[in-house]
């Protein structure tokens, strides 16, 4: 009996210890993850290489955690199951929103004046213009994810100071993609007539040969406005110690392989903060999509 007990608790001690080395593995695991704007299939194989060059220039494990949607990722942000992110603009304002403390760090060169393209099928007879497209009213239109800034929020800004109402009294029909890919091929195939999505989606995808032009162009290119960006949390040195925050944003903004900036894509990185995002806040409280947080 009593070299039962003894076994049991060598047991319960040693389950303990594992236990608690895994735990310890997590905490000092430092994780970040992206907005799926496009095949996520395809960006975990390009962020398993930033990770990689993150864990040599930082000294420390880093992981890619995939998501399957952006408001999973600002979830995983939130719940501190990653630390970094990079974000499109509206979620990395939700993502600070969640966590006060967090701050934007660094942004693509190209994120300072960002663009969305509005496209459409070819059988819809719209043509390329340097003004907004009205003719695109009664037609069927698809966004992008809900909570994207490209796909989404900023089209919606420009379709209702067009035509002073909703997209939804706009169109005949309204929709949501997945991702930025996703709303290429709903348009190209003519499943939805009209749609809007980010411009370095469309210019990577037509580089890939996914283009097809005697089926979908594009109708017509957005202002700028402040898009992606990468968001730390603002614990980060409690656990990593003093410094390490202005560390990992050197590290990105040391980041010069093409090879990894391909996994963005983007030319480099340029240093960001949070007050570079307020155009975004402003315009996400004006359509109605802040108003509850």
């Amino acid at each position: 009996m009593l070299k039962r007990l003894t076994v049991s608790i060598l047991s319960l001690i040693m389950l303990f210890g594992i236990s608690l080395i895994s735990s310890q593995e997590n905490i000092n695991r430092f994780v970040f993850t992206a907005i799926p704007d496009q095949d996520p299939v395809r960006l975990q194989k390009r962020f398993g290489k930033v990770a990689q060059y993150l864990s040599d220039t930082l000294g420390v494990e880093v992981k890619y955690l995939p998501v399957e949607s952006y408001s999973d990722t600002v979830e995983a942000f939130r719940n501190n199951k990653v630390q970094l992110a990079w974000f499109g603009g509206f979620t990395g304002v939700q993502a600070r929103i969640a966590d006060p403390g967090a701050k934007a760090i660094a942004q693509g060169e190209e994120d300072q004046n960002f663009t969305s393209y509005f496209i459409a099928n070819k059988s819809t007879g719209l043509k390329s213009s340097e003004d907004f497209p009205r003719g695109i009213e009664g037609m069927t239109f698809t966004f992008g994810s809900e909570h994207s800034t490209s796909g989404r929020l900023m089209p919606e800004y420009f379709i209702r100071k067009a035509f002073g109402k909703s997209p939804a009294d706009v169109f005949s029909h309204v929709g949501f993609g997945d991702h930025h890919s996703n709303t290429l091929d709903l348009v190209q195939s003519g499943k939805y007539q009209v749609g809007a999505l980010n411009h370095k989606v469309w210019e990577n995808e037509k580089k890939a040969g996914k283009v097809d032009e005697s089926k979908v162009q594009v109708i017509w290119k957005t202002p700028g406005y402040p898009d992606y960006n990468w968001t730390i949390r603002g614990d980060v040195d409690e656990t990593w110690g003093n410094g390490f925050t202005n560390k990992v944003q050197q590290a990105i903004l040391d980041m010069r392989d093409p090879k990894l900036l391909a996994a963005f894509p983007r030319k480099g990185f340029i240093k960001a903060d949070n007050s570079m995002y307020q155009p975004i806040v402003e315009i996400a409280h004006e359509i109605g999509l802040l108003n509850n947080e």
